[in-house]
């Protein structure tokens, strides 16, 4: 919990969706102090997750088993509860044609893989600010 005008306020909700165990790691090490960090290993586990908390970010690889993350973007744009929730993609992918292709899908934003964690935390501040910082 974090204290706002005295008053303790959860902290944002980021899922971070990633069939590989050690991004999902890394990424709860370099964000967990900021925020409240949910890991899914696969999309429909993160969609799941979606229809029973409000979450503010979602981190997504691009290349999982299963349900692609382009596949996940259009599974939420076509669902009203999660059309407006931010995506930012941090894959290996980082060619321009998968970048076009992101943004054309609604991604907010890209990370390459490995990713560097102040490039992390960076980008998920500019989207959704930190609530321990009082933003």
């Amino acid at each position: 919990m974090v204290r706002k005008n005295g008053e303790e306020q959860p902290r944002q909700i980021v899922l971070a969706v990633d069939d590989l165990p050690s991004n999902l790691t890394k990424i709860k090490e370099v964000l967990g102090t900021l925020y409240d960090i949910r890991l899914a290993k696969n999309a429909p586990m993160a969609l799941s997750m979606m229809n029973r908390i409000h979450v503010d970010l979602v981190l997504l690889d691009i290349e999982m088993p299963c349900v692609s993350g382009f596949d996940f973007m259009d599974i939420c744009r076509n669902d009203t509860s999660k059309s407006k929730i931010p995506v930012i993609f941090v894959t290996s992918h980082a060619t321009e044609e998968f970048v076009v292709r992101a943004a054309r899908a609604g991604v907010r934003d890209y990370i390459a893989k490995p990713f560097d964690p102040h490039v992390l935390l960076a980008k998920v501040y500019d989207v959704i600010g930190c609530q321990c910082l009082g933003i």
